[in-house]
């Protein structure tokens, strides 16, 4: 299904190597004509690490779609009932939320949303970041794979030798699998050898 006309919802967290890889795929979404709302953790807001500061990142996505970010549990908690999302898209997802929304924890504005868009039985599309998928977050990761209305963009290993329970989505299929989501399919394959892409 095409993005175009869709109002999806944009949740960032606290990934910051991560985000090069999505904010393309942010302005690819724009550029087929969703309108894209975006949602920001705390983290993300607050934190300068090597990757940029979060002041700087919040404005770029500001600037890309065109809406001013949704930083407070509070601004997001209407994205159910009052401005309901065509789909809510969390990338990059750290191990972190991970454990939090597989276990019914809502403590920050994109995991507010997220929860919203599922009680509306919309979609909620993943795109996993984390160093733990292959260790005790493995748990939560089949949790949420087993969960009704939630989606995965494809993830593999992303430094197998080095980090050998890290697993990365491939963000370059973020739009393909927004738009299977669409019409509640998962995008196939979800388990790819990422670090050779």
């Amino acid at each position: 299904m095409d993005v175009k006309g869709k109002r999806i919802g944009f949740g960032l967290t606290g990934s910051h190597c991560t985000y090069d890889e999505v904010y393309p795929q942010i302005e690819r979404l724009v550029h087929a004509g969703a309108d894209v709302l975006p949602v920001v953790t705390h983290t993300v807001k607050m934190t300068t690490t090597r990757f940029g500061e979060g002041a700087d990142w919040v404005e770029r996505i500001e600037e890309i779609t065109g809406h001013e970010v949704i930083d407070s549990i509070v601004k997001a908690e209407p994205l159910g009932p009052k401005v309901p999302l065509d789909c809510m898209v969390i990338a990059p997802l750290t191990g972190n939320s991970m454990s939090k929304f597989a276990n019914a924890m809502t403590d920050s504005p994109v995991l507010m949303a997220a929860k919203a868009t599922l009680r509306n039985h919309r979609p909620v599309v993943l795109g996993i970041s984390t160093n733990d998928a292959l260790g005790l977050n493995g748990v939560n990761l089949m949790r949420l794979m087993a969960t009704k209305n939630i989606y995965f963009i494809p993830f593999g290993q992303d430094a197998p030798e080095k980090k050998p329970n890290s697993m990365v989505a491939y963000m370059d299929l973020l739009q393909e699998t927004v738009e299977c989501a669409l019409e509640h399919k998962q995008y196939q394959p979800v388990v790819i050898e990422r670090y050779k892409l």
